[in-house]
């Protein structure tokens, strides 16, 4: 199953970000001042002036990888939520195989290590439920629930209820949207991006950032 974004909710626009640095001399708006928005917003950004970006908010669910899972865990977010193995068992067994695994060699044989990680993630699967099943009579279900998910592995995936600023945003672009960084967690950073311009609320604020 492909990793996927879904763009849930969205707080403030370009409006609310100028709004907010204009709280040191006046917020009020006039068209002379809206048209100064898209040049105010560069000019912020441009010169390290961030905190007003704080105040748009866009809000994502996510199904994933684990190990994508584990990119976003490692940034500044303002919330993030997700799916427990520890607290529930994992019935879907959802898991990813990695696009680009389907490689051929130079004499035309198609190397099989998307079958085999298939093969592995099934089994792990398995082992799962079993161990599960078995455990909970002796240790419990709730220990028999945290312990199990051993057997999941990397690429099982999860859903994750993800909440950004607009300034923790920029900063995950930055990593995230990046030739340097992992495909997987690139493809998201994508998403995600694509998802915001559609609504045009931050349009002003994208181009600031060079989007």
């Amino acid at each position: 199953m492909d990793n996927s974004v879904e763009l849930i909710g969205i707080y403030g626009d370009d409006e609310t970000i100028a709004c907010s640095a204009w709280t040191s001399t006046s917020r009020e708006l006039t068209e002379e001042k809206r048209e100064r928005i898209p040049k105010l917003l560069k000019d912020l950004w441009s010169n390290g002036h961030e905190t007003p970006f704080e105040k748009g908010v866009v809000h994502f669910l996510v199904n994933c990888d684990v190990a994508s899972h584990i990119h976003l865990l490692k940034h500044r977010v303002s919330s993030l939520n997700a799916e427990s193995a520890r607290y529930k068992e994992l019935k879907e067994d959802k898991y990813y195989i990695p696009k680009d695994w389907e490689i051929k060699s130079s004499i035309g044989i198609t190397h099989e290590w998307a079958s085999f990680l298939k093969i592995h993630t099934q089994k792990g699967n398995e082992l799962y439920h079993q161990c599960l099943e078995e455990l909970t009579p002796i240790l419990g279900r709730k220990r028999a629930k945290e312990s199990a998910r051993y057997f999941k592995t990397y690429n099982s995936q999860i859903q994750s209820d993800v909440m950004f600023n607009m300034r923790s945003f920029a900063n995950f672009l930055k990593l995230r949207k990046s030739e340097h960084a992992q495909l997987e967690i690139n493809e998201i950073a994508s998403q995600m991006l694509e998802l915001v311009r559609q609504t045009g609320k931050f349009e002003h604020t994208l181009k600031a950032w060079g989007y």
